[in-house]
């Protein structure tokens, strides 16, 4: 998939591949060779990060009212969650969680203009009621649920890490570990495969690396521009790796965001 203006927050889901262009405000999906391309949501939102809840249903972050929607089956979006009283900095990623409600992060602060302040993680539960559960982060970014839903993995841009949290029924975060190190990189978007390793995408370094439990790095897949976020298939052969990115710094000439697929050593997780 071609075209997009800023490519972000990709997904797996019913046999397609999913993607948000944050700067049109589009979520898109197209099956796993780029065809039957279709507009799932628009919302003017930037960021728009979105995912799946247990029932299917699209759940999107949508930062420009700092509210959680959702989308009915007969295609309306409807309020979720309200998070202005959480925060009024960026909202920046959504993930669904397995045992219901979902999780979103908040980079702590006015990207890249204002200067650096800690990011915080959030519980959304399944009535809407939204609360923090985790702060002190160094620009969370990428959110991925692993281990059945007992573990919460959080990308930490600035720290140049990826952090766990086991995940409690209610939501709550205990026993902040560090999973990975990832020095030299930036972790953004993550994706787990079914193997426990994770799929991490660095912007400034234009790839996409899979990574063990400890920081040991399995696999490398260059890209040619910025790397921003990726997901593995499910239930498909082979298994294929997307990363979705777009030329960083400077003004490219024309949309230079786009979705491209790679050979993938095991299926997604979740």
């Amino acid at each position: 998939m071609d075209g997009l203006v800023f490519g972000e927050s990709l997904r797996w889901h019913d046999g397609r591949v999913w993607v948000a262009d944050w700067a049109q405000g589009q979520v898109w999906s197209c099956t796993g060779d780029g065809a039957d391309r279709r507009l799932e949501a628009s919302v003017e939102s930037f960021p728009l990060c979105f995912d799946f809840d247990g029932e299917g249903r699209l759940v999107l972050l949508d930062n420009a009212h700092r509210q959680v929607l959702r989308r009915e089956p007969d295609g309306t979006l409807v309020p979720y969650a309200d998070l202005g009283a959480l925060a009024t900095t960026p909202w920046n990623e959504i993930v669904a969680a397995p045992r219901g409600g979902c999780f979103v992060d908040n980079i702590g602060f006015d990207f890249p203009e204002a200067e650096f302040a800690p990011g915080t993680v959030a519980h959304v539960a399944p009535d809407g009621t939204a609360r923090v559960v985790a702060d002190g982060l160094a620009f969370p970014n990428g959110l991925a649920v692993v281990d059945r839903g007992a573990t919460l993995l959080v990308a930490e841009s600035y720290a140049e890490c990826v952090t766990a949290f086991d995940v409690a029924p209610d939501g709550e975060l205990t026993g902040r570990r560090t999973w990975a190190a990832t020095p030299g990189d930036h972790p953004d978007g993550i994706c787990a495969d079914v193997d426990g390793a994770l799929w991490v995408a660095d912007v400034g370094r234009e790839h996409c690396f899979r990574v063990a439990e400890g920081g040991e790095v399995l696999a490398t897949v260059d890209f040619d521009r910025g790397a921003f976020s990726c997901t593995v298939s499910r239930d498909a052969d082979p298994p294929r790796l997307f990363v979705v990115g777009q030329q960083f710094g400077g003004e490219p000439a024309g949309p230079s965001g786009l979705v491209a697929a790679y050979p993938a050593p095991a299926d997604g997780a979740g």
